[in-house]
């Protein structure tokens, strides 16, 4: 992604993922309890986890072709995908297949796919969801799924929203492409410094 080294996105998506584990772990028996629209808790945190499993499956799966240059671009190409009728479902099928014991079974995953990241190469093409990717391109995207659904999680637990500080600069600079993108730069501005009465970063 522009403005980041793959340092800097390896360390982002790294935070991302121990924000998710540490929040996960705070769950205790709440599994069943609402966590985002459709979804229960479990089903949100098993949605969230694909975040990390995406990136060594896609890995596993080498593109012929660059057609996606940004992870501005991924996400108004996976638009149609991620409003499809069977995310929902997605996320509920990878939330009963973390067991019986989820949290354990997040952290698992995550540190199996960060240690992973070493021997990964930035330029490898890797086929995702909407086409072949860079993979130091897709990856600042498994860090804003990560971030943005943690952020989820932690409101439905009623935990503070503390995001790590790489992982929250990649995120917004995505939030600020695709809004730039789509035309809405006035309005995030506007809400960002409070002039809807909400929060001012200023």
């Amino acid at each position: 992604m522009h403005g980041f080294t793959w340092e800097e996105s390896c360390t982002a998506f790294a935070e991302a993922a121990g924000w998710f584990v540490a929040t996960t772990a705070a769950v205790g028996e709440r599994w069943a309890e609402p966590g985002l629209g459709e979804w229960d808790v479990r089903a949100l945190v098993g949605h969230t986890s694909r975040a990390l499993l995406t990136v060594e499956e896609y890995a596993a799966r080498p593109a012929a072709a660059v057609e996606h240059l940004s992870a501005g671009d991924y996400f108004r190409a996976a638009r149609a995908v991620a409003n499809g009728p069977d995310v929902a479902e997605r996320g509920r099928a990878a939330g009963a297949q973390l067991g019986d014991a989820p949290a354990p079974a997040v952290a698992a995953i995550a540190d199996r796919v960060v240690g992973r990241l070493a021997a990964f190469a930035p330029g490898q093409l890797v086929t995702t969801v909407v086409g072949g990717m860079r993979l130091a391109d897709y990856l600042p995207t498994r860090t804003f799924e990560l971030t943005v659904h943690t952020a989820d999680l932690a409101r439905a637990l009623g935990l503070p929203v503390d995001v790590p500080d790489t992982a929250a600069a990649q995120s917004l600079a995505i939030t600020a492409d695709l809004a730039v993108g789509s035309g809405r730069a006035g309005a995030l501005l506007l809400a960002a410094t409070g002039r809807d009465g909400g929060l001012s970063v200023l």
